[in-house]
């Protein structure tokens, strides 16, 4: 397969393209998203506090189907640029939540693409888009994010797979995830997320090369927030920050982990074979 060749000025003409979506804060989705998660059911009303990271079950907007690319995504070229590489990841970001997301309120997610950068990889070339996503309630800001998605090439044949760097060994919390295909199913229904590589098992195979569906990362980002919460209870976020390192399949299973450095809340999630997944550092109010 010939590499693709990226045009940096063309695509860096999506730099400050605007996105505006307006929501009420309902119950349903965090009634939807206890569930996935295999949470103890809980009735939540008006006024009650959003956990971190739920936000992302809301603002989701909706492409019509003759509007999808290959991947199952909406088709590139409006809000996003039209990156010519076929594999998408999310590769982290970073939450300030400054406060709290209440049911009830009519919120407004205003976005905007930060940044287009190419760089060259050890196995091809790789696209950085950043975005950020402020939700508004009023003129009060209640959180702001930046998401980081990277696109690459296939894997080409002789490309090296290089390792995942090593998981740290001084954990002090650990749970093991096994991530079936109904857990990645209701997650890509809750976010509505048309992505194949989390529920088409061919698609994965046969066009991207994966070995099973690929666990998406915000779903790990979520399990982790989760734990940092149970191991913290009283102690609200103030911000957290993640960084992905290599993909999880839903063909076996992986650890959540974590342990306390001072005031912040270090988490890992491990693969399989023990490497790391992906890294979260939460920050938490005094």
């Amino acid at each position: 397969m010939k590499q693709a060749k990226l045009d940096a000025d063309h695509l860096s003409q999506w730099i400050g393209s605007k996105q505006t979506t307006e929501e009420t804060i309902s119950v349903e989705p965090l009634h939807r998203m206890r569930a996935a998660l295999d949470l103890e059911p809980q009735t939540m009303r008006n006024g009650e506090v959003v956990p971190e990271l739920w936000h992302w079950a809301y603002f989701l907007k909706p492409a019509r189907a003759s509007e999808l690319g290959r991947d199952g995504h909406a088709a590139l070229g409006e809000f996003m640029p039209p990156v010519p590489l076929p594999r998408r990841m999310w590769a982290g970001g970073r939450v300030k939540f400054s406060a709290p997301l209440r049911v009830g309120e009519i919120a407004r997610r205003e976005s905007t693409v930060r940044d287009v950068r190419i760089k060259q990889g050890r196995t091809g070339i790789l696209c950085f888009v950043e975005v950020e996503h402020c939700i508004h309630v009023g003129d009060e800001i209640k959180l702001s994010e930046i998401n980081n998605i990277v696109y690459r090439d296939m894997q080409q044949p002789g490309d090296s797979n290089t390792q995942a760097p090593e998981v740290p060994v001084d954990a002090l919390w650990t749970r093991e995830v096994k991530p079936d295909s109904t857990l990645l199913f209701r997650y890509s229904a809750l976010t509505f997320n048309g992505h194949r590589i989390h529920y088409d098992l061919d698609y994965c195979r046969q066009q991207e090369g994966y070995p099973g569906l690929v666990v998406h990362g915000p779903l790990t980002a979520t399990l982790l927030i989760e734990m940092a919460r149970h191991q913290n209870p009283g102690k609200p976020i103030n911000r957290c920050e993640f960084r992905a390192y290599s993909p999880l399949f839903n063909n076996a299973p992986f650890t959540l982990n974590g342990k306390m450095d001072r005031t912040d809340t270090i988490l890992w999630a491990a693969n399989p074979q023990g490497r790391l997944a992906m890294k979260a550092t939460v920050s938490h109010a005094a």
